[in-house]
């Protein structure tokens, strides 16, 4: 069976996995895009520590959880967000104000809605989570 997004496999498991009160997860396979994502989460607080294992194929990471996550999800497909546009996108996909973040791919790099407003870039969206 061929894995359409590996970020989406990667997001439900964790969700899943915070759902049933766990309080590690083990996504695979890995990839750069899901460790950046992953980062971005951390640094809200909304996951623990993160490790990536290399097993010399497509890798693991064993990501703890700390019980903060309500939904994470991904944005298919990725679209185009301008900076003008990103207050309508957080409209759209968050529950309410200042509550939760929007997850961009950015040309400074994979950053939430907050970050890309304060370096006046847009780009494509990636995913949310709150």
């Amino acid at each position: 069976m061929v894995r359409v997004s590996v970020l989406n496999d990667a997001l439900n498991s964790i969700v899943n996995a915070e759902r049933r009160g766990k309080r590690q997860v083990l996504i695979r396979p890995s990839s750069k895009v899901i460790v950046k994502f992953l980062s971005v989460m951390q640094r809200h607080g909304y996951i623990g520590e993160f490790e990536i294992v290399d097993d010399h194929r497509a890798g693991k990471i064993v990501v703890q959880l700390n019980g903060r996550l309500n939904k994470t999800g991904v944005i298919s497909p990725r679209f185009n967000i301008q900076v003008t546009q990103i207050e309508n996108w957080v409209n759209l996909l968050l529950p309410s104000r200042g509550f939760g973040y929007l997850i961009l791919t950015t040309s400074a790099g994979i950053v939430d809605h907050e970050e890309a407003r304060r370096k006046h870039v847009g780009g494509k969206i990636l995913g949310y989570v709150y």
